[in-house]
């Protein structure tokens, strides 16, 4: 009797040990998949800043002379922004004006080259109003620019042209 009642303990242990496993698996997948749902929505927060979906640069439309809108992509425009030493983010609105088809990579950067921010893909109506640096600055006044490289909004982001908009950074 004892070996039939430690045979029926053993397989009853091994039961409860799959049960577990297919619980866990299961729980596993659902969290996977439920991690997904609505990313495109959430805003992304961390090295690549706050990025909100209604981004509104407040760019003012180009209109020709008969008063009809121009095509084309709309490209925001800088002239200068300010921060202190030591800052480690830039208040400087940095998206893809809504009107666009495009998507947008933006990198901000100094005159010399160095970059001091890259975006993800910005899709139409994407953008931040601050955005984190890979370095500080010293004091001082630079020739910066945000360089928008423009891309097809298909799975390989393929590249297109590019613009860029100049501005005077003064780091105080």
């Amino acid at each position: 009797m004892d070996n039939k009642k430690t045979n029926t303990i053993q397989r009853i242990i091994i039961i409860i040990l799959i049960l577990i496993i297919i619980a866990g698996a299961t729980v596993s997948v659902i969290m996977i998949l439920g991690s997904g749902k609505n990313e495109e929505n959430k805003p992304s927060k961390g090295v690549v800043g706050v990025i909100t979906d209604s981004w509104d640069p407040d760019v003012s439309s180009t209109a020709d002379s008969n008063g009809e809108q121009q095509k084309g992509i709309q490209i925001p425009g800088y002239s200068r922004a300010e921060m202190n030493e030591g800052d480690t983010s830039l208040k400087l609105s940095v998206g893809n004006p809504k009107e666009n088809s495009v998507g947008f990579i933006a990198t901000v950067r100094l005159g010399d080259g160095t970059v001091l921010y890259t975006s993800p893909v910005l899709k139409p109506g994407q953008g931040l109003e601050e955005i984190p640096l890979e370095k500080t600055l010293p004091k001082g006044t630079y020739d910066a620019e945000v360089y928008f490289q423009c891309v097809m909004l298909d799975e390989e982001h393929t590249p297109l042209n590019s613009a860029e908009s100049g501005f005077q950074l003064i780091v105080n």
